[in-house]
């Protein structure tokens, strides 16, 4: 089981790294971080993650499940999704996989490069992502959204 840094270290591995953090993105701190900012600036760069990862994960529209879809398109709209908090986004219930974070990962691609967000997931109330920056020529977004969710499930925080 890997820490923050052997999780790092490994993310770096991913072809076209440039730079990669954990955050916790309740109070927008870096919990590890390696290689290159974007900003030259890995603390401000960590508080920028974490408001674009706060701001999808507390979105009501991102956490749609297939239990509260229509049986049919014309059909009535399901029950009304309860509000989301912190501790329904950090405490998956494993017995029902759509009580688990409604939002796995946030990806932003610019010109040069792609920025992968990956939720950590686990028991107790989990406010981590680890993000990873990658350049557009040399980067491969399905590998990174790949290593990074095995990262992520092995990444043990404490």
């Amino acid at each position: 089981m890997p820490g923050i840094d052997e999780c790092l270290l490994k993310a770096m591995t991913l072809p076209g790294a440039r730079g990669a953090a954990v955050v916790d993105w309740t109070s927008g701190l870096a919990l590890g971080t390696v290689g290159d900012s974007p900003n030259g600036d890995h603390e401000a760069t960590a508080a920028e993650t974490a408001e674009l990862a706060r701001m999808a994960a507390e979105q009501t529209a991102f956490a749609l499940t297939e239990s509260h879809r229509p049986a049919e398109p014309w059909g009535p709209p399901g029950p009304p999704r309860p509000a989301l908090d912190r501790a329904t986004f950090g405490s998956p219930d494993l017995a029902d996989p759509g009580k688990g974070a409604p939002v796995e990962d946030v990806i932003v691609t610019t010109r040069t490069g792609y920025h992968l967000l990956h939720f950590v997931e686990t028991t107790f109330d989990s406010s981590v992502f680890v993000h990873v920056w990658l350049d557009r020529d040399e980067g491969n977004l399905a590998l990174a959204r790949i290593c990074l969710k095995d990262l992520a499930e092995r990444l043990v925080l404490g």
